[in-house]
């Protein structure tokens, strides 16, 4: 399966491999702060979140959404959504913390960026 879920003409959304359901979107043109980011972006950035959100909820029932934007190694706007677990690796810690043990998890994500994909296509062409 490729890492992109998700293009528009503004926006990108791409798989972070790793043991939980974890998304990142990007902006295709490159600001260095969401302050930086045109308003139309930052709405259609939000739609998404909103999304990404509410299906990874309904499809996981997660402990707890984590999104989060950080640019520190990377100067550009993106933000990481992220479904966690209590018997995640980190969880309570952020997954870029420390690792609190060793999980059990066994998620078939596959299946999950599939319906997104569906989800996001058709939530974008109906609402434009």
């Amino acid at each position: 399966m490729s890492n992109i879920v998700f293009t528009t003409d503004n926006l990108r959304v791409e798989i972070e491999p790793f043991e939980i359901p974890w998304l990142k979107i990007f902006t295709i043109e490159s600001y260095k702060e969401f302050s930086d980011t045109p308003y139309e972006v930052k709405l259609e950035i939000l739609k998404l979140l909103d999304i990404i959100e509410k299906e990874m909820i309904s499809y996981f029932h997660p402990d707890k959404i984590n999104i989060a934007s950080f640019g520190n190694y990377v100067p550009h706007v993106h933000f990481h959504i992220q479904a966690r677990f209590k018997e995640d690796s980190f969880f309570p810690e952020p997954t870029w913390g420390k690792k609190m043990r060793e999980s059990n998890l066994k998620l078939d994500l596959d299946p999950f960026y599939n319906h997104l994909r569906i989800e996001l296509q058709n939530e974008c062409i109906t609402n434009g």
